[in-house]
């Protein structure tokens, strides 16, 4: 790439061929980045989410509702699916990716509280930040949800 590229202030247009690319850049950000349809099921995401919270190791996730992909405590407590425990109705993500979704609304670094499932299934608290945003792509409507882990910041602020 040419270095005049940064100075200009260019965007990411010039690799709108390069598929290959732009998921090398998904793939090495901190951050998880899920694409979400309208059921709120996971349609693309990048690695991170199997680092940051995937429950079970090596599993295919793709059309899995986010909270089961995410191991939300609530789903694997109640042996539910998401969307139908009794907290879906007061989940910060759910509603966002859903108001998100039905109203085009962005929802920009909220912060949440919220209690996963890890590998050794010990539950535990995250602290998360997420946004979400309304992504149209050949006629069909998506949610991006990007989320990051701030849970270490709090436990800094704690000691």
């Amino acid at each position: 790439m040419k270095s005049y590229l940064a100075m200009t202030n260019e965007n990411f247009s010039f690799l709108k061929n390069s598929s290959k690319f732009l998921n090398l850049i998904l793939n090495n950000i901190n951050s998880c980045v899920l694409l979400l349809d309208k059921q709120v099921r996971l349609v693309a995401f990048n690695d991170v989410l199997k680092t940051i919270f995937s429950n079970k190791k090596d599993e295919d996730l793709l059309y899995v509702k986010c909270g089961e992909a995410i191991g939300c405590a609530f789903q694997i407590e109640e042996s539910k699916d998401c969307g139908t425990t009794s907290k879906c109705c007061d989940c910060e993500l759910r509603i966002s990716a859903l108001t998100s979704y039905v109203d085009d609304v962005v929802i920009y670094k909220d912060n949440i509280k919220k209690q996963f499932f890890d590998y050794q299934n010990k539950k535990i608290d995250k602290h998360l930040q997420f946004s979400t945003r309304l992504f149209k792509y050949h006629d069909e409507k998506y949610v991006i949800l990007i989320i990051e882990d701030i849970t270490k910041y709090f436990e800094a602020l704690k000691n």
